[in-house]
């Protein structure tokens, strides 16, 4: 087998091995073919163990109150699916609004203007200083645009990026200037030991990443995340019967297992009916040479006590098939001395 072949197979069996763990594997793949590429892909139910349909999946989110799709920031494919599952709700005749993590609270004012149909995305761009915000602004631009042609408004989530960067370096949540903890909702439950956990785990691999410094790095992160939450349940209030559902376009790590943002709306709407989706980077980049990652080990993963999601979207190219004579030989036991 190639290089590239071993490391396909690795990366698929690496996440397949990961599904078994958590039980989400209870019957035989069925991979079905993308019809646009050579590629693969396969939408797995992590709660019933089996593969399924993108059909199937969308006829559940059309019952959902929240859906969060959570990404590797920067995999196309990932932005891609966004925009699809976007639209496809949109045309099930549901009223929808469009959350994202990647854009200020502080620019909602202009987003409304956006919402109002008085600006374009480039003059929401610059209105917003997105592109020194968040660099790779344009990614959304295909899901946004979605929204926006049929009628869906997009909401502002994150907070400040200046006051998540004080909570982070400068000891924690309890330090803020008064005028800047009030940029933060009332309640930022800190004490989630499963969450600080995996963050620990997750943050550890930053140069500076110190045992003093974890902490408020940790905090920094809940801090975004009731943010968020805040900010989506007071639209949800406010708009009542209006809305049908949202959609929240975020990164995965603030989604999953339920943690992050999804266990904080769920603090303070005890009822939603919601929808994790994750879309996995298998076969989509590669691992940067000599970069750190993290070694989070089945052991604790398995102490969550939860699923990743709701559902994961796998993708992979396969490796074409070798020549008879050379799969006899790679299935064949070594020669005797």
């Amino acid at each position: 087998m190639s290089d590239r072949g071993r490391k396909t197979a690795a990366g698929w069996i690496g996440w397949l091995v990961a599904l078994v763990v958590m039980g989400a594997l209870g019957s035989p793949l069925a991979l079905r073919a993308n019809p646009d590429t050579s590629r693969c892909e396969l939408w797995v139910d992590l709660l019933a163990g089996e593969p399924l349909g993108y059909p199937q999946v969308l006829a559940d989110l059309t019952e959902a109150q929240v859906i969060y799709l959570g990404e590797q920031h920067g995999v196309a494919r990932h932005h891609q699916w966004q925009a699809r599952i976007v639209a496809d709700l949109a045309r099930e005749d549901r009223l929808l609004v469009l959350a994202l993590e990647q854009l200020e609270a502080q620019y909602q004012p202009e987003a409304d203007r956006y919402n109002r149909g008085e600006i374009d995305f480039a003059t929401l761009a610059r209105a917003t200083e997105w592109h020194h915000r968040w660099s790779s602004y344009e990614d959304y631009r295909p899901a946004i645009e979605a929204a926006h042609q049929a009628g869906v408004p997009i909401l502002a989530l994150n907070a400040r990026q200046e006051t998540i960067r004080q909570v982070a370096r400068g000891g924690g949540v309890a330090r803020l200037s008064r005028s800047l903890r009030a940029e933060l909702p009332a309640e930022v439950a800190l004490d989630d030991p499963p969450y600080a956990r995996l963050l620990r785990l997750q943050l550890g691999v930053h140069g500076d990443s110190s045992p003093e410094r974890l902490g408020p790095m940790v905090e920094a992160q809940i801090a975004r995340d009731e943010t968020m939450a805040q900010r989506l349940v007071d639209f949800l209030n406010a708009a009542g019967a209006r809305t049908g559902a949202a959609v929240v376009l975020t990164g995965a790590g603030h989604v999953s297992y339920g943690l992050g943002m999804p266990a904080r709306v769920r603090r303070r709407l005890p009822q939603v009916r919601d929808r994790i989706l994750l879309f996995a980077e298998s076969d989509d980049r590669a691992l940067a040479v000599g970069l750190p990652h993290p070694l989070i080990t089945h052991d604790d993963r398995r102490a969550v006590g939860r699923p990743v999601a709701d559902y994961v979207s796998i993708a992979f190219t396969p490796e074409p098939a070798a020549p008879a004579t050379e799969r006899l030989t790679q299935g064949s036991p070594p020669a005797r001395p």
